[in-house]
């Protein structure tokens, strides 16, 4: 009986320190996932701006196209840019901003369902000047946007596919 006494004790010392050292352990997981976390890569709110403006002047040439399809992607494209703003750059006020522009985004997006190229492009006109009075409430009146004058890129057509 002794001989089963020293080994049971041990496994039962054993059993009641684990748990701390579970604790410990999975404390240490979290703060490692943590740190990761923190100092991963978050788009600026520069690259997101950047991706919109490219999208906006691709949106123009399509529409203006008739290229509904792809009109119907770009203005998407925009919309998950601005909610990846709302979502990675909480820290930035002009974040807060940016609900002024969705009553543009819906013209824009109701003559793109209609495919009316008038409606369409004075929807547009909205959406740019929408951009342009969020840039003068946020401060960044320095940075106009204008209706493309010639595609943003040269390796695109613009046209719909037949």
């Amino acid at each position: 009986m002794k001989s089963l006494f020293f080994p049971l004790s041990l496994i039962i010392l054993a059993a009641c320190n684990h748990p701390k050292n579970d604790v410990k352990q999975l404390q240490e997981q979290i703060d490692s996932l943590q740190n990761k976390l923190d100092n991963s890569y978050k788009p600026g709110f520069g690259e997101f701006m950047s991706s919109i403006q490219m999208h906006h002047a691709k949106l123009w040439f399509a529409g203006t196209n008739n290229n509904w399809k792809l009109a119907d992607f770009e203005v998407h494209e925009i919309q998950e840019a601005l909610e990846a703003i709302q979502q990675f750059n909480t820290d930035r006020p002009e974040a807060k901003e940016i609900g002024m522009i969705n009553p543009a985004i819906d013209s824009v997006n109701s003559a793109i369902k209609q495919l009316n190229q008038q409606l369409f492009r004075s929807s547009y006109i909205l959406l740019t000047n929408t951009c342009n009075n969020c840039h003068r409430a946020t401060q960044h009146e320095f940075n106009v946007i204008t209706i493309p004058a010639n595609p943003p890129i040269s390796n695109q057509n613009f046209k719909p596919v037949d």
